[in-house]
């Protein structure tokens, strides 16, 4: 038990300090708003290529190109005659895919190395924070276009990609919790009483750490989503025919003028729906976990 959590127990008519969190994070409305957004894009993104198989490849009808939204083409058909709704549900799996998993392998690398430089201090400490510094003296989107322009593009160099630039935010709010963290009484004791370095910090600093990385990872997820749109829509993402939403609006844009309006309106929709879910919850999370809404 640690002394951050140790006065909490107990609070709250008896709930647990994480049970008194995710209390206040559903009886947020916003929070709820966000949550079955994202709940109809998981089970989009999980359910489509069960319900409605889908090959890009084989889905071109140049007889229906850019036809309006109808009973037979919700969401109209875009240059190449492929529906867009079809292609907006398979793409939610490669956009979320790619939003989650690079935001988890930046989560890791990121939280490892804040640890370390934390905890150690000294020369690691100023080493790591300068390596991080220099990645974020780089707008994020530039960084990533470059990483991927050295490396090809493709979904798994876009994952890389993404993660990179994902790492120096997790590394300083580790960092920053681990610096405060170890110097509290309960450290103190743990290390006083003969425990180990990694046990201390697996056992007493990386559970305090959670709530702020948590909030930075729900974020993260939103802005990653956006990374991928925006290294799709510059043909450095996901490859044609792959069905992704940056791809997609990079396909259509040129239809503005011509008046094909959902060829682009519907995948950016998309977008916005998309990160406005992770977005809304990722406030509320913040708010929910704030020490000083805990009574």
């Amino acid at each position: 038990m640690t002394e951050r959590t140790a006065p909490l127990i107990g609070t709250a008519r008896g709930r647990s300090p994480l049970q008194a969190a995710v209390h206040r994070l559903l009886a947020n409305q916003v929070a709820r708003g966000g949550l079955c957004i994202i709940t109809a894009f998981v089970l989009i993104a999980a359910l489509s290529p069960v319900f409605f198989p889908y090959n890009p490849a084989t889905d071109s009808d140049l007889l229906a190109r850019l036809k309006p939204p109808s009973w037979s083409h919700p969401f109209g058909t875009d240059a190449l005659g492929r529906d867009i709704l079809m292609r907006i549900l398979h793409g939610a799996r490669v956009s979320l895919s790619l939003g989650v998993g690079s935001v988890v392998l930046a989560a890791l690398v990121g939280s490892s190395l804040g640890i370390l430089a934390g905890y150690v201090g000294r020369r690691t400490d100023l080493c790591l924070m300068f390596c991080m510094d220099i990645l974020l003296a780089f707008p994020a989107t530039l960084l990533a276009i470059a990483i991927v322009a050295m490396i090809g593009p493709g979904l798994r160099n876009s994952l890389i990609a993404i993660s990179v630039v994902s790492i120096p935010f997790y590394a300083r709010i580790t960092r920053g919790e681990v610096l405060a963290l170890k110097e509290r009484e309960f450290v103190t004791a743990a290390r006083g009483l003969g425990g180990s370095p990694f046990r201390i910090i697996l056992s007493h600093i990386f559970p305090n750490t959670l709530p702020p990385l948590s909030v930075q990872t729900t974020l993260a997820i939103a802005f990653a989503i956006l990374e991928t749109a925006a290294l799709g829509f510059l043909g450095l993402g996901a490859q044609p025919p792959v069905p992704e939403w940056g791809a997609m609006l990079a396909d259509s844009y040129k239809f503005f003028t011509s008046g094909a309006w959902w060829a682009f309106f519907f995948p950016g929709v998309t977008i916005m729906l998309s990160v406005l879910g992770f977005n809304l919850v990722g406030d509320a999370l913040r708010d929910a976990l704030d020490p000083r809404l805990r009574t």
